[in-house]
């Protein structure tokens, strides 16, 4: 399976290629986290399959409180394959 990216922090290679947009709901699905994600831009509405690992790295790295949620939190992020 090709997985999306997403970061916690601005990127600094390609920053061209990646959106910005505020998490709206984190839920696992088949063994994965799918992060569904509103584009900063165009107020799109982007589902985001990443594995656990990678939602346990991004989130460590949000400004948050022990046991505070990420929703609403602004990340960087692009789909596989494109835009």
């Amino acid at each position: 399976m090709a997985h999306d990216r997403i970061h916690a922090r601005e990127p600094t290679h390609d920053r061209e290629r990646w959106r910005t947009g505020t998490i709206d709901r984190l839920e696992e699905r088949d063994g994965h986290c799918v992060v569904t994600v509103t584009d900063t831009d165009d107020g799109e509405q982007v589902e985001l399959v990443v594995t656990v690992a990678i939602r346990d790295l991004f989130t460590r790295r949000l400004d948050l409180d022990p046991g505070e949620s990420p929703v609403g939190e602004q990340v960087w992020f692009r789909k596989h394959g494109g835009r």
